[in-house]
């Protein structure tokens, strides 16, 4: 469960709702982290070794896959990760004279400077180059990071598909006193949330010094934890007096989102950042590193503080100290976030925008197909 298998489930559904027929073709599990819509079929695959074997690398399309992709027949093929699988569905959708097109998630070729092995980094970007040039469209979810992969050359026509956030789930309204004070706060605590996946690239680490740091100076700075992952020992380890409540879904986190008082997201991964979007809707201010996805929906000054990429832990703690001394600038910030996904951020139109995208691929690639014929 993540912030992308979460906007592929949504399509999937919204394009059922609207009379279109969907096969998935995708690695499962006994029991799946989601609700999954629509037809799965499963793609053999194995687990990601070490401390990441939730997520399962797809071993290619066999050949009782493909005649069932045969069968199908499909209009459009839709790709979500540049694995070996999907490898295989383009050399398909090539051969079969397909349109293939390919939403970006994640920069996968950011990963390996988190793990010691940052000279990977130019040949993944070198392999997505090569991969995302052999679809006819790009999705990207922010203008921010569309305008970065124009600038890296990965894929040559890009289209925006914008993220959109449950109104009615992520509200301010769901603050509860009562469910602070039973994690440990005061009512009179300023709590800095951090939300997401336990894992390095998240940036924990600058979280956990940026707030250590800040909380010297404001002992009223407290900091919440929701999520979980590998390396949570990591985190607490670092994090001292931070309250880890685990992965929260639904009510749950929305209850934990509205009663926080400041969302932190120093991750410089981040194409979409859902949870900063989730963190808007609920009325909070952000303070966040201004990487490709989150410096769209933050508003350096208006709905938050952004902070470049480079940023040391101790910038982020002036940060977060300017926020926490300042109850008046957190509203208005909270304020201004929330009616910013109001009016920019819902889902139906954002689906809407993707089928327009689709119609538009299969007439362009039919159209240089019937040009070069």
């Amino acid at each position: 469960m993540d912030g992308a298998a979460r906007a592929q489930n949504m399509l999937v559904a919204h394009l059922l709702e609207h009379g279109h027929e969907v096969l998935i073709f995708a690695p499962t599990v006994q029991e799946p982290a989601i609700q999954h819509a629509g037809t799965v079929i499963s793609v053999p695959s194995v687990a990601l070794p070490g401390k990441r074997g939730e997520y399962r690398l797809g071993l290619g399309l066999t050949p009782k896959i493909r005649a069932r992709l045969d069968a199908f027949q499909p209009d459009l093929i839709h790709i979500a990760t540049p694995d070996f699988t999907s490898v295989m569905a383009l050399s398909y959708s090539e051969k079969h004279r397909i349109p293939a097109v390919a939403s970006f998630h994640t920069r996968f070729d950011t990963y390996p400077r988190f793990y010691g092995a940052a000279w990977l980094e130019k040949y993944l970007t070198r392999y997505m180059r090569w991969f995302y040039a052999r679809c006819v469209h790009v999705y990207p979810p922010t203008p921010s990071m569309l305008e970065e992969l124009k600038r890296e050359g990965i894929g040559k026509e890009l289209r925006l598909w914008a993220r959109g956030v449950d109104h009615a789930l992520f509200n301010p309204n769901k603050r509860n006193m009562e469910w602070r004070q039973s994690v440990g706060f005061a009512d009179d605590d300023v709590v800095v949330a951090f939300v997401g996946r336990l894992v390095l690239e998240k940036g924990i680490d600058v979280f956990a010094d940026a707030a250590r740091l800040a909380a010297v100076e404001n002992p009223k700075l407290r900091t919440l934890v929701v999520g979980e992952g590998p390396e949570r020992a990591r985190f607490e380890f670092r994090l001292p007096g931070g309250f880890f409540v685990g992965h929260l879904s639904g009510e749950g986190l929305a209850r934990a989102y509205a009663s926080a008082d400041i969302l932190f997201n120093p991750s410089i991964t981040e194409t979409a950042g859902n949870v900063t979007l989730e963190a808007m809707a609920a009325g909070l201010c952000c303070v966040a590193a201004g990487g490709p996805g989150t410096r769209s929906y933050v508003r350096d000054g208006e709905t938050g503080l952004l902070l470049p990429p480079e940023a040391a832990a101790e910038d982020y703690a002036e940060k977060l100290l300017q926020l926490t001394g300042n109850a008046e600038l957190r509203a208005r910030m909270g304020a201004a976030g929330r009616a910013r996904t109001l009016s920019e951020h819902r889902w139906p139109v954002t689906l809407d925008e993707v089928i327009a995208h689709y119609r538009e691929a299969i007439r362009a690639f039919h159209d240089v197909g019937c040009n070069e014929s």
